[in-house]
């Protein structure tokens, strides 16, 4: 009998979760006019800031291998 109520109750609780994520994403549908990434504002005047990527590449030496005692 206890194992019956334990199913049921599992059974009930994996549905309702079902059912209120399906109604949560049908809720927030993706806008397909929105930009994939933010436009990044240019300098107005020269010797203003410059944009680019944040991750240079260095001078030193590349990593042959991992291993520390």
């Amino acid at each position: 009998m206890r194992t019956v109520v334990l199913r049921a109750g599992a059974t009930a609780l994996t549905l309702a979760a079902t059912l209120l994520s399906s109604a949560y994403v049908t809720a927030h549908l993706k806008n397909p006019a929105a930009p994939l990434q933010p436009t990044v504002v240019k300098a107005a005047r020269a010797g203003g800031p410059t944009l680019g990527p944040s991750v240079q590449p260095g001078g030193g030496r590349p990593v042959t291998s991992t291993y520390a005692s």
